[in-house]
């Protein structure tokens, strides 16, 4: 079957997978770019999503290390918080990558989601989100972020250790393009502006 391929100005949902399949979170982003296999998308300040809480109402961060990945999960109403982001996804990479804008549109950095692929549907591209994370500035400079949740992920299986080694070499990977000034981190995109015509992305009805 062939993969779908979105047009510009289409809006996609990009979901987040639980390890068992289910779904976790959904995100709409307004297509920049599409080739089939690399997804360019936006998902501005303010965008409402679908997230995720745990079952008895606390955020991941309002509860120890040690919890935070075994108790239930719910999927609740929530809103893009922060910075407005371009993120690159491709479906046969380990990670995608985050442009953070900040208000007004002035670029911060790239934030470097590790992520399990786990291909297209119709309605946008999935993936299971690796914990992992990298940070890398302006400049090349790129740091680690989250690795304590990594090795509690393995602990409470969610992630496995083959599974945190592959991600972690992506990490690795994505962390010598920043030290070489390669792209993605060689400035591209770094002025963008969403067309602004666009309204912001909107949640298909239902899923919850």
């Amino acid at each position: 079957m062939t993969e779908p391929h979105w047009r510009p100005g289409q809006t996609v949902v990009e979901r987040f997978l639980r390890p068992d399949g289910s779904v976790g979170q959904h995100h709409p982003l307004r297509v920049v770019a599409d080739d089939g296999n690399v997804l360019l998308g936006w998902i501005p300040a303010g965008t409402p999503i679908i997230g995720s809480r745990l079952a008895d109402g606390r955020r991941m961060h309002e509860v120890p290390l040690g919890e935070r990945f075994r108790i239930p999960r719910i999927r609740v109403p929530d809103v893009w918080r922060g910075t407005s982001t371009l993120r690159r996804v491709a479906d046969d990479e380990w990670s995608s990558v985050w442009w953070f804008f900040e208000p007004g549109g002035r670029f911060r950095d790239w934030y470097v989601n590790l992520e399990v692929p786990r291909g297209r549907t119709q309605a946008g591209p999935d993936r299971i989100d690796g914990i992992l994370d990298v940070v890398v500035e302006p400049g090349g400079a790129w740091r680690w972020k989250d690795e304590d949740e990594a090795a509690e992920a393995v602990l409470a299986g969610r992630l496995t250790t083959a599974e945190l080694a592959k991600l972690r070499a992506e990490g690795e990977r994505v962390g010598e393009l920043a030290e070489r000034g390669a792209y993605p981190f060689d400035g591209t995109r770094t002025d963008f502006r969403p067309d602004p015509g666009w309204p912001v992305p909107e949640l298909p009805g239902g899923l919850l």
